[in-house]
């Protein structure tokens, strides 16, 4: 059996769509969870091209943040579009990175996410407040490689 089914259980996939929900009721960020068992690249380069197959670029204020995890290898990236980077510090995503590997460093690898998935949303809406238009434009789903 892969590491990567026993990474996080059906149950703690939902709670982590359950946290992207939550997070998104606060900005109009877009937030999504891509996990897959291992990659030869370094995790932000790999991440780059999830993010650009799961289409996380074609939002309208190029808002996405993707929460990548290569289990086996032991990779993980925070990754935000174009239109956040334009605004945040270069650092913007390490407190979040600290928490991920707090808790994943204790097993607690649902917990680590959550907590990590509920900061990100925290911290979009600072540059990108939720709107009362606003349309949910990507899946709250995790997706896997």
């Amino acid at each position: 059996m892969s590491k990567e089914v026993n990474f996080i259980t059906a149950a703690e996939e939902q709670v982590l769509v359950e946290a992207i929900q939550i997070a998104e009721k606060n900005t109009s960020g877009e937030i999504r969870v891509h996990i897959e068992n291992s990659t030869e690249l370094p995790p932000m380069e790999r991440a780059l091209e999830v993010f650009h197959f799961l289409k996380m670029d074609a939002t309208q204020l190029r808002n996405g943040v993707l929460i990548f995890i290569a289990v086996e290898s032991k990779k993980f990236a925070i990754l935000g579009d174009e239109g956040i980077n334009k605004l945040v510090p270069k650092n913007f995503w390490e407190s979040e990175k600290e928490l991920v590997f707090s808790h994943f460093k204790k097993g607690e690898f649902c917990k680590g996410l959550e907590l990590a998935i509920i900061e990100v949303g925290n911290k979009l809406k600072e540059f990108f407040p939720y709107q009362s238009d606003d349309t949910n434009e990507l899946s709250n789903e995790i997706s896997r490689g």
